[in-house]
């Protein structure tokens, strides 16, 4: 199907300066557009390769100097683009209905429109609500809840008494409200080794508004009270996620992230890949911590930090680029002990 530019326009509040009229019937990157399709410019790094591409419309903030194209003005294409994207390709429609494979226990509530795929299992007193698509092989344990829209995708774990907001997205192998991490070594006997004795994890989770957790992702649940995943927060894949942790609003964790038992994050933080978190921390608000650090102690709001332990973002910068050199100053530093112990 294609559109007017002008409407896409209309769509994401942009500006043309070109041709309104073009019909457009495609995305593509920069490098791969034809003729008939709009790609986008979100850097100036991409100025070169925006002379030499085929699309018949850019998504930028301003015009490209030496560039012969119509051009759809905005104050950020990135986001653009996103709404554009979805208006070509909306939400797949589902087949509403329990299927015949699935099992639903008793006293479940089903909202309108939903829909729950093959071998899905359901158990009793759950509340699904409106337009909630629960994909095949999924499990419901007792007593949970999932709010309005919500889509789950195949062969993920909800364990019992789980609480899920609207509009939250869940992929594939995605364990949610599995025991949190919880033993107490003790002693049975004098000459016994030791053992490690379970604590029961019986708290829940709650999983706010309009989340999304990736695929591979495990949250587990508190011991007392509930591990919280705030509102519009985005997990990425195979991010762990301790018991009673607590994340604010609109947080991003990104791949292979590991948060320890009773961590609490402010709102719009941003852990990077493969950041580990100790437990018992707090992260304050708008935090940014670079990849690969530990956190090993709180943090203060506004604060950009990486390394093990954290340092402020430049210095610790520095304190990365220089560890290929401490064999040099290793050999320097004695070298310099040398020649004063012969003075």
């Amino acid at each position: 199907m294609a559109y007017l530019l002008s409407d896409i326009a209309s769509l994401v509040d942009g500006k043309i300066v070109g041709d309104p009229t073009l019909l457009i019937h495609g995305i593509a990157s920069i490098e791969c557009a034809k003729k008939g399709e709009l790609t986008f410019v979100g850097s100036p790094s991409y100025h070169k390769k925006a002379i030499e591409t085929q699309a018949s419309v850019i998504l930028s903030v301003k015009k490209i100097a030496g560039v012969q194209k119509t051009f759809l003005l905005v104050p950020n294409p990135y986001y653009a683009f996103a709404r554009v994207l979805s208006y070509f390709h909306p939400p797949q429609q589902r087949v509403h209905g329990v299927n015949s494979r699935a099992v639903v226990g008793q006293h479940v509530l089903l909202g309108e429109g939903v829909s729950i795929g093959p071998c899905a299992i359901v158990e009793d007193g759950v509340q699904i609500g409106n337009r909630v698509w629960l994909s095949s092989g999924v499990f419901v344990g007792r007593g949970s809840v999932i709010g309005d829209d919500t889509q789950i995708y195949p062969n993920v774990s909800i364990y019992d008494g789980v609480k899920i907001g609207k509009r939250v997205i869940i992929h594939s192998g995605s364990v949610i409200g599995s025991d949190g991490f919880g033993f107490i070594r003790h002693e049975s006997a004098e000459d016994a080794p030791p053992k490690h004795f379970k604590i029961p994890q019986v708290g829940g989770v709650i999983i706010e508004d309009d989340v999304e957790l990736g695929a591979n992702v495990t949250v587990d649940r508190a011991t007392l009270g509930n591990t919280v995943i705030g509102e519009g927060t985005k997990v990425d894949n195979q991010v762990q996620i301790g018991h009673n942790v607590t994340i604010g609003p609109h947080t991003l964790l990104v791949a292979q992230v590991g948060i320890s038992g009773s961590v609490t994050i402010g709102h719009h933080v941003t852990l990077a890949g493969q950041v580990g978190v100790v437990d018992h921390v707090q992260i304050g608000n708008n935090v940014i911590v670079g990849a690969r650090s530990v956190v090993t102690k709180n943090i203060e709001n506004n604060q950009k930090v990486i390394g093990f332990p954290p340092l402020p973002y430049n210095k610790g910068l520095a304190v990365l680029s220089s560890l290929e050199h401490l064999p040099e100053m290793r050999k320097k530093i004695k070298q310099l002990e040398g020649s004063k112990k012969v003075k």
